[in-house]
């Protein structure tokens, strides 16, 4: 900015700290009057572009960010926010590219090498992520978001030595941060010390703990005492973080359940499918959260036919840009849809989803909620395979009312919500299995507990997968795994998984509300 005039200067610093606390208005008068003064100016074009990224207006941000790139064609960081922009536009291959251009012309930078691994991570290329997230904390050893997505990926690969190394790291630098306790706490098949509960919960008292930090925390101590075995004070840390979750955001159950029955309703009448084969490569792992999910995940990533994606956004993605596209909700459209239409749907899935059969025919894709579009998968994708796993109800809710979700409004901040949530799911998949019973199937997590190799070779099996004996020692295969069983999955199958009983009539509130 040394080239424009020091009221300018004021307005960038101005329209900074307007795109920081997201009054997006302002923002944009303070760029529009200091392009008016320096027209063409990048560092103003460069804001823009980040004032229209966080907008979601990514085609506005690359127009931008290109205009100021014909002027410093060498900005690192015109490079990393033009990767951001074309990463909102679906251009994956051209967001790495700018990402990694950016880290080559600023190398002893932090935040390009930042930025690169965030992006490996949340696309699921953990290895690369660990080696471009160490680079910025080399760089920056007090950057803590690099340090928790560092000490992030490598629980994922399992690493949980140089894990927990990372969180306690990022502790010394910020004793109270939510995230750092969260990942430690996480790492489930190593309980925190005592020592480390009376310092979690001295922390947790402070009062000039930021909200996010606050709530992490919470669960992070409800977890801690539960392993300690101090069940009521579990219970009641649990309980306020949860309280906090709702009064950021509400869940409505009712309103849930009456669009369960709108997606019930349209998915009762579905044109034949045009290729009934479309979709075999993929199996889908739904139901709810804690249920069981990410082991038979790793069970079946054990096949060496198979890829395990964990969980992908991209079958909701498919289904919000053509409610985009038709301006209607899902699902409002379904009874207008053919045949044609449905197949351009699983063709564009097949196609977002390409890159997890780069080295293996088959993929599964374990995002939870997208059982509210198993019914109308036998006329988008009707070769796929549907596995929805089902584990003790009571045990299934209480994990979930004790595991932090960050998607807000969720069902599990309440354990009333948690129960309807689950009667829709189970009444929902109900019908959709008996109309389609070749393609969906329960899987019973107790029912793995009580005859392993039965139960995996039944779900191979359905899935259309010859017996491999691999898929027997699951916890041995080597992948990245993001989800909070991370540690468990790495383990041989465990038996004295049910914590519900321990907490006797502060969970009666819950089995009611399954009963009814």
């Amino acid at each position: 900015m040394a080239d424009l005039p020091a009221d300018a200067v004021q307005r960038m610093h101005g329209a900074a700290r307007a795109i920081r606390d997201g009054a997006f208005e302002a923002a944009e008068k303070l760029l529009a009057d200091v392009l008016q003064a320096a027209p063409g100016h990048p560092e103003a074009l460069r804001l823009g572009g980040i004032l229209h990224n966080q907008r979601g207006e990514h085609g506005q941000a690359q127009a931008l960010l290109l205009r100021a790139l014909e002027r410093r064609p060498d900005d690192a960081y015109l490079l990393m926010d033009l990767g951001s922009a074309q990463q909102g536009l679906g251009e994956r291959e051209a967001a790495y590219a700018s990402w990694r251009r950016a880290c080559e012309l600023a190398p002893d930078e932090p935040m390009p090498w930042y930025n690169l691994g965030r992006s490996l991570q949340l696309d699921g290329n953990t290895a690369p992520a660990v080696e471009a997230l160490q680079r910025a904390c080399a760089l920056a050893p007090e950057l803590l978001p690099a340090r928790i997505l560092l000490a992030d990926a490598l629980a994922h690969l399992g690493r949980f030595d140089e894990a927990d190394a990372q969180y306690r790291a990022a502790l010394r630098l910020h004793p109270a941060c939510g995230d750092a306790w969260r990942g430690l706490a996480n790492i489930k098949m190593r309980p925190l010390t005592e020592q480390d509960r009376q310092e979690l919960a001295l922390q947790f008292r402070r009062n000039s703990i930021a909200e996010p930090d606050r709530i992490a925390m919470g669960f992070a101590l409800g977890k801690v005492n539960e392993d300690h075995g101090r069940h009521a004070e579990a219970f009641s840390a649990i309980n306020e973080a949860n309280f906090r979750m709702r009064r950021l955001s509400p869940w409505d159950a009712a309103g849930f359940s009456v669009y369960t029955d709108a997606v019930i309703e349209a998915s009762r009448s579905l044109p034949a499918p045009l290729d009934p084969t479309l979709g075999r490569e993929a199996i889908l792992i739904v139901g709810l959260p804690r249920s069981g999910s990410t082991l038979f995940e790793q069970i079946l990533a054990a096949h060496p036919q198979v890829e395990g994606a964990s969980e992908l956004n991209d079958l909701g993605e498919v289904i919000r840009d053509e409610s985009l596209r038709r301006e209607q909700a899902f699902p409002r459209w379904v009874a207008d849809a053919d045949a044609s239409d449905w197949q351009r749907l699983g063709q564009d899935y097949l196609r977002r989803t390409a890159r997890w059969r780069a080295q293996r025919p088959r993929f599964t894709d374990k995002m939870p909620e997208n059982w509210l579009y198993a019914g109308v998968l036998r006329a988008m994708l009707p070769g796929a395979h549907v596995v929805e796993t089902r584990r003790d109800a009571v045990e299934t809710a209480w994990s979930c009312f004790k595991q932090q979700f960050y998607r807000l409004p969720h069902f599990s901040c309440d354990l009333r919500d948690i129960a309807a949530y689950l009667r829709d799911c189970e009444r929902a998949m109900a019908l959709w299995r008996q109309a389609d019973p070749g393609h969906i199937r329960i899987q019973p997590y107790e029912a793995l507990l009580a005859e392993p190799e039965a139960t995996i070779r039944a779900l191979l099996e359905f899935c259309g997968l010859p017996f491999d004996a691999r898929c027997l020692d699951y916890h041995l295969a080597a992948r990245s795994v993001r989800t909070p069983s991370a540690s468990q999955v790495r383990q041989p199958l465990r038996r004295d998984t049910a914590r519900a009983a321990h907490y006797g009539a502060l969970l009666d509130p819950l089995r009611a509300a399954l009963q009814a």
